[in-house]
């Protein structure tokens, strides 16, 4: 859409995911977690698919596991991209349901824990992340990981009455925006700007980690908001603008959304900051300003395999 439509999104700017492996994964999954994934039922569970129980568990790894996995190799690898250009957004992925020992929510992989965990352990000069979830649900997967954590900050708005409604994982948000039913595009898009400036001024992280969902669309049949597809747009750009104002490199992820629509939406929301000068080939070869990044630059996208995404 965004390349054959617009034709704005350019071949050298799109890097195509690698499935995370097991070893991978256990960075921060457990054994025991992972082996649990061997039981349709339990990826039945996980997934909200009661039919997923009934499939051999070879036809669930192949037809519903990989293509979770090769969303979470994609949160990895953008990651380091996000690091060495500035900015990186990966069109699936934010599976903020899940930690490391437990998936719920259609998150079977924990794959925010996984990018922050990877480059805090194999990226010199990232050791403080800022995570600001606005999908319309509590991020309690990433919330329990990070728990005791002062790496990382964590910024969530969302629903207040809406799964996982996780007051224990609620401890780990630093700035916790809770929103009532219906909350439309004025409201929302005020809380937004305040608190994700808010957010980068109590702690200038070296990553921002971005949750992008559109279930908070009006209409969407999990989120109950009504924020609409100009105030996604709109919220979108917000972020994207407080990140390259700190010159703070940004990974974006899509996470929930439940309506057709939300595709289109998002690719109008990247066409936007594309227009806007916030995510471009000039951004991505200047590493956004950040000192740190260009030193990561010398070391180019090759990296990537330092990541150990065979």
């Amino acid at each position: 859409m965004l390349k054959n439509e617009e034709k704005l999104i350019a071949d050298d700017l799109i890097v195509q995911a690698r499935e995370a492996t097991d070893e991978d994964l256990l960075v921060v999954h457990t054994r025991r977690y992972l082996n649990k994934l061997k039981w349709s039922f339990v990826v039945a569970t996980i997934t909200e698919i009661p039919p997923v129980a009934f499939l051999p568990n070879f036809v669930v790894q192949r037809q519903v596991l990989k293509p979770l996995r090769t969303q979470t190799g994609g949160t990895i690898m953008a990651g380091k991209l996000a690091v060495d250009r500035g900015w990186a957004i990966n069109v699936g992925g934010g599976f903020h349901h899940c930690s490391s020992d437990k998936g719920g929510g259609f998150c079977a992989y924990a794959d925010i824990t996984l990018a922050i965990k990877f480059l805090f352990e194999r990226v010199q000069g990232v050791s403080k992340a800022t995570i600001i979830d606005l999908d319309a649900h509590q991020g309690n997967g990433h919330e329990r990981d990070f728990m005791d954590d002062h790496r990382v900050y964590i910024m969530d708005a969302y629903n207040r009455y809406i799964y996982p409604g996780d007051g224990f994982a609620k401890r780990a948000i630093k700035r916790k925006v809770e929103l009532e039913w219906g909350t439309e595009d004025t409201e929302y898009l005020q809380k937004v700007h305040t608190h994700v400036e808010g957010a980068l001024n109590e702690l200038r992280p070296d990553i921002i980690v971005y949750n992008a969902g559109t279930d908070i669309l009006d209409g969407d049949p999990l989120g109950g908001l009504a924020i609409s597809p100009q105030g996604i747009v709109k919220r979108d750009e917000v972020v994207f603008k407080a990140a390259r104002r700190r010159r703070i490199p940004i990974l974006m992820v899509t996470s929930g959304g439940y309506q057709k629509r939300t595709a289109r939406i998002i690719a109008d929301s990247i066409l936007n900051l594309h227009n806007l000068g916030l995510i471009d080939k000039e951004l991505a070869t200047s590493g956004a300003g950040n000192p740190k990044v260009e030193q990561m630059i010398k070391d180019s996208v090759k990296d990537l395999t330092n990541l150990s995404l065979q």
